[in-house]
């Protein structure tokens, strides 16, 4: 099994960087090699996942050192009082900004719920025609902004579900990503014990930051702190 990278440790919260194509929790597959083991082997302890970030997703993934930290941190973001910030590249160009507001389910053939997604545009390519964009989600639902890009006609790079298999072959083939190309670049919350904000960011991984850079975008992803 591979090790995990950790970016925030303290002895009730940890942050891992998740890599694209690991799921969270065995529970959500059968995996037997999932981002909770990577990190309870880092540090020796077992973790609690409180939130969830898709296979494809890469980036920061909050995990708890105890039932009552994850218990704590499980409300803050069912309260939308976590600050989730995403990078994602998407086919088109779509507006400057905006917000979606679009009725998604929960859950796997669940009923349909309220879900809300902002977002910005970063940058669009000279090169082909797709854009980076920054998105925001206030809510949490199943693939929420992928869901969300797609019903603005601008659906994520790579996404076999909601996306489009020409265009997918079009980006492993000419710039090598075959990864879905969303990554969680950004969280902030309040710590479940001091109340403190905490706010970590999650480096690009190589594969997108490579295609970006061939397609002229690289410049346009924020510094991370």
């Amino acid at each position: 099994m591979d090790g995990i990278e950790l970016l925030y440790v303290d002895e009730h919260v940890v942050v891992a960087n998740k890599p694209a194509g690991l799921v969270v929790h065995r529970g959500w597959g059968d995996d037997d090699d999932v981002a909770m083991f990577r990190v309870r082997d880092a540090i020796g302890q077992y973790v609690y996942p409180v939130h969830r970030l898709d296979r494809g997703t890469s980036g920061a993934l909050v995990l708890a050192r105890s039932s009552e930290v994850a218990a704590v941190l499980s409300v803050a973001f069912a309260e939308r009082a976590v600050d989730k910030e995403y990078l994602a590249l998407v086919r088109g160009v779509p507006p400057e900004a905006g917000t979606i507001d679009y009725a998604i389910p929960k859950k796997e053939d669940g009923p349909r719920v309220s879900a809300v997604t902002d977002f910005e545009r970063l940058g669009a390519s000279s090169v082909d025609r797709c854009s980076l964009v920054l998105a925001r989600p206030r809510t949490g639902r199943l693939h929420q902004i992928r869901r969300h890009l797609r019903h603005i006609t601008h659906p994520l790079v790579g996404d076999v579900r909601y996306g489009s298999g020409v265009i997918n072959r079009h980006y492993r083939a000419v710039y090598g990503l075959h990864r879905l190309a969303l990554h969680a670049s950004r969280v902030t919350f309040a710590h479940p014990m001091t109340g403190e904000q905490v706010a970590v960011s999650a480096a690009l991984p190589d594969d997108l930051g490579r295609a970006l850079e061939k397609l002229g975008l690289a410049g346009a992803a924020p510094r991370q702190a």
